[in-house]
């Protein structure tokens, strides 16, 4: 294929790319957004392929992508859509691993030669594609260890962790004027090599000293770095395609993390700071004893056939109990029988944005009742019942009436302004962020404890008995 059907097919491809984005900002154009991003990547790849012409390039290039199908697809299968957060992690580091390997091919065998200033700018684009893919490689593997459940999610506080971090960096900015001033290709390496390390270390530390809190931020974060990273390997290369595809996940996951970080009251260089979601609240720290209301699932039917608005909250427990298609048989029994019944869907529901979205749309729920926290907030006083199945932070009332609260000021759905509001959980045990949550004490909460998908199957029984 001649180079100017190659750019145009990456012209193509990149417009599909830009498609797809705009696509799945919507429930309800999501699965033709993911269209465009397949037909957007076949293209890509075909293109590039078609590219080398008989070079023997192409028969490693086609053995590298069946080996990786051949990785991908089963592990696609069998991961759960619980899963899907820590997978969407550790796929990060892979791009921030490519980018570290073609920055050091790049250095050692670049595929045009440069001098003068062009080469100074090479060279940079080396060093700071390294520098960034190093960060994200580790930083994801910890952000997915923490997200599984295998790396304690409380943040690693360590005294001095800010001048650890400052003197990283400084040492990383020494080490690139050094490397910017050899001609040696052996002190070059050496110099890369130590960046690396100090990168690699910089990453892990950034994220362990981030708490579960902040995980999704985070795991956004890593998205955004994963995409410059794949723009340094474009400019490295000479490729456009790689450089529209990495600015346009680069400028997505950051403005994904800042509307995350206002959907929590957080700034993003207080969520990089780290420190969060590794206290409990004043309220549990003050040692006073509170009691919870216990109901039973028959009260619970009873109160949904006398209630007129019927508002259900998902979290991670539903997820994880795999309630979402109990949760939607409900759903469709209490609206045929004319109870207004809708969701509210907090920002950072979950361990990914979109989470749950994806959820109640994979178990059939009309788009059209599930609701942002902004949109509905403000009927929480003018509902009957409130259904919590499975969240806990998202919910927390000492958000907006403890100001000594870590998630003070944070922005959550209030459902303690309902009349009645229940709760389906497993036991006491506090959510994700390690905050104690005064809801359960609440006078018009009651307690359905037990596995959400049991609970949920029960109660659909005990409506249509």
């Amino acid at each position: 294929m001649s180079t100017g059907m190659v750019s145009v097919a990456y012209v193509v491809a990149s417009v599909l790319f830009i498609l797809s984005l705009g696509g799945l900002s919507h429930q309800e154009s999501a699965r033709r957004g993911n269209l465009y991003g397949v037909a957007g990547i076949i293209i890509a790849v075909g293109a590039t392929l078609a590219s080398f012409g008989s070079d023997g390039g192409i028969i490693a290039i086609a053995i590298a992508i069946l080996i990786g199908a051949g990785i991908g697809i089963p592990i696609a299968n069998k991961v759960e859509m619980t899963q899907m957060p820590q997978l969407v992690a550790l796929l990060h580091s892979f791009v921030g691993l490519a980018a570290v390997l073609v920055g050091f091919s790049g250095y050692i065998e670049p595929l045009v030669a440069t001098t003068g200033t062009e080469h100074t700018i090479h060279l940079v684009e080396v060093y700071l594609g390294i520098f960034i893919g190093a960060v994200t490689f580790t930083g994801s593997l910890v952000a997915c260890g923490k997200l599984d459940g295998r790396i304690d999610s409380k943040a690693l506080t360590l005294p001095g962790r800010h001048w650890m971090n400052l003197a990283a960096i400084i040492a990383c900015v020494v080490l690139g004027s050094w490397f910017l001033g050899t001609d040696s290709m052996g002190l070059g390496i050496l110099f890369l090599v130590i960046m690396t390390v100090i990168a690699c270390v910089l990453g892990v530390h950034l994220i362990m000293a981030i708490g579960g809190a902040d995980m999704p931020v985070v795991v956004s974060m890593l998205n955004s770095y994963s995409g410059w990273a794949a723009a340094s390997i474009g400019f490295m290369l000479g490729n456009d395609l790689l450089i529209v595809v990495g600015a346009l996940v680069g400028s997505s996951g950051a403005i994904l993390s800042y509307i995350m970080c206002k959907a929590m009251n957080r700034s993003f260089i207080s969520v990089i700071l780290g420190g969060f979601g590794q206290t409990s609240s004043s309220s549990a720290a003050s040692g006073e004893e509170q009691s919870v209301y216990e109901t039973t699932v028959d009260e619970v039917c009873e109160e949904l056939r006398n209630a007129r608005s019927v508002i259900i909250v998902p979290g991670y427990g539903m997820a994880v109990a795999q309630a979402q298609n109990g949760v939607s048989d409900m759903t469709k029994y209490l609206r045929d029988k004319g109870v207004n019944v809708r969701f509210g869907i907090h920002p950072v529901a979950g361990r990914l944005p979109g989470h749950m979205n994806v959820l109640l749309a994979e178990a059939h729920v009309p788009y059209d009742i599930v609701l942002e926290m902004d949109e509905i907030n403000e009927d929480f006083p003018d509902t009957d019942v409130v259904l919590v199945i499975g969240a806990n932070d998202t919910v927390n009332p000492a958000a907006a009436e403890d100001p000594a609260s870590p998630i003070a000021g944070m922005p959550v759905l209030e459902v303690w302004k309902a009349g009645q509001v229940v709760v389906l959980k497993r036991g006491m045990a506090s959510g994700y962020a390690g905050v104690e949550n005064p809801l359960f004490f609440k006078d018009n909460t009651r307690m359905l404890f037990g596995d959400a998908k049991e609970s949920v199957d029960k109660l659909v029984s005990g409506l249509r008995g």
